[in-house]
């Protein structure tokens, strides 16, 4: 009996450590902005953020910037945000803005559901 425990503890213990040297994998939000002809457009500002679900709302701490790339692409990276072990990330609203040449401003939002060690994408089409 004291060696099986002795040998099921030996068991825990190097599965532990082996969990706790695991190394992160990224955690990408990928968001693509279209037009209403399904073209990409590069140069948009893609703004993310959270909502308080509490009641009274508290302030919102999170907000993050993209502008997106030559593909209409906008990358924010949440690799160093969640602790592993983690069960779920985040749910954030897109906002994505634009002013072109003339003057005329086209926008566009969404929401995201981030989820740990994932490329999690989405598209936002502005208007």
């Amino acid at each position: 009996m004291k060696k099986s425990l002795k040998t099921l503890s030996l068991f825990a213990l190097v599965g532990l450590s082996f969990m706790a040297c695991r190394e992160k994998l990224p955690t990408i939000a990928e968001i693509t902005v279209k037009d209403v002809d399904n073209k990409v457009i590069p140069g948009v500002t893609v703004i993310l953020y959270g909502e308080s679900t509490e009641t009274p709302p508290k302030p919102v701490t999170r907000i993050d910037t993209a502008i997106t790339d030559i593909f209409g692409v906008a990358q924010f990276d949440y690799t160093e945000d969640f602790q592993l072990g983690q069960a779920g990330f985040a749910v954030l609203n897109i906002d994505a803005k634009v002013t072109d040449d003339t003057g005329n401003t086209f926008s566009g939002t969404g929401t995201i559901k981030i989820e740990e060690e994932k490329v999690n994408e989405e598209v936002v089409y502005i208007q």
